[in-house]
């Protein structure tokens, strides 16, 4: 992505450090966070410097390469900061076996962020197909570069569109508790691509109106027969989608994909703190005494999904 005419990555290698943009901070302030350790990796990931299913898989091959000396306890230990996201438990099972077979894991780590990068630039130009010049899109969360190291699953085929000059609109929604829509918003304002952010539950509104043709989210755990787990409220899009006729599509690599869960049943849906609903930006909104449930994912059955983009290309099953 291009920040002030400079280009960026999520997070990237820099010696023997990994730089990650620190989402937590954007978009009102552009830091860098830097992990030195396995531990960084791990409270990096926990505490949402980095998020997004491809890009949480990424940091934790780094992870590894951090733990390399004790590959059983750093998988542990990484494993357990985000139950939800099956890009997670894959890097760290590929990066376990390439310490195994004595390969350079920092080496292993590039290789590993690199192929996530190739895979979401071609879920892009596969998903541009399904994208119709002049469709208004809507997208829940954010899935773009932030979300994946570059490119993004769901929006790395609005970028294509735009890219080809397709008219395109773009309604975002805001995703609470934490607002992950408005990181969505602002990598369509650098890309320039015309966009509104929305509230969560004005979706069904603007679907009803006949303002929306055409659904794209991105997943973080995909099971064997095609349930689906991503930011929380996905599973309300769908359902009103499907009620409007309106297609809704989801994009995600290979390394999404848990070949080990029968269906969404099994998928293990992460609560997160209260202080996510009852804070905003560090500042109590709400009184003690309020009472909180905080599951940060859920589930969509396969009947609603039209298809999935891959970078092997579009599945309906």
């Amino acid at each position: 992505m291009k920040i002030d005419g400079k280009e960026y990555r999520a997070l990237w290698q820099e010696g023997q450090c990994v730089k990650f943009i620190d989402q937590r901070k954007l978009p009102t302030s552009f830091e860098i966070y830097t992990a030195r350790t396995i531990d960084d990796i791990a409270y990096a990931i926990n505490d949402m410097v980095v998020r997004g299913a491809p890009a949480i898989g990424a940091a934790a091959a780094y992870g590894m390469a951090f733990g390399r000396q004790n590959p059983k306890k750093s998988a542990d230990l990484l494993k357990s900061t985000r139950p939800t996201a099956y890009d997670l438990f894959y890097a760290v099972d590929s990066m376990t076996e390439a310490i195994d077979h004595d390969e350079n894991a920092f080496d292993a780590a590039a290789a590993y962020a690199e192929t996530i990068i190739t895979n979401c630039k071609k879920i892009g130009e596969n998903g541009e197909k399904v994208i119709k010049d002049s469709m208004k899109i809507l997208t829940h969360c954010n899935a773009g570069a932030l979300a994946t190291i570059d490119h993004g699953t769901a929006l790395a085929p609005l970028r294509n569109a735009h890219e080809k000059q397709k008219k395109i609109f773009i309604y975002a929604d805001e995703t609470r508790p934490r607002l992950q829509g408005l990181l969505t918003a602002w990598e369509l304002f650098h890309e320039g691509i015309p966009y509104a952010l929305i509230a969560d539950n004005a979706a069904g509104y603007f679907m009803r109106k006949k303002d929306i043709d055409l659904v794209i989210v991105g997943a973080d755990r995909i099971a064997k027969n095609g349930d689906f787990a991503n930011k929380i409220g996905t599973y309300e899009k769908a359902v009103v989608a499907k009620e409007n006729n309106i297609p809704f599509y989801v994009a995600a690599p290979a390394s999404t994909f848990d070949p080990h869960l029968r269906d969404g049943s099994q998928i293990i849906i992460e609560e997160r703190g209260r202080q996510e609903i009852t804070e905003i930006s560090g500042k109590n909104i709400m009184p003690d005494w309020v009472s909180v449930r905080n599951p940060a994912f859920d589930v969509t059955p396969k009947k609603y999904v039209t298809g999935y983009i891959t970078e092997e290309g579009i599945y309906k099953k």
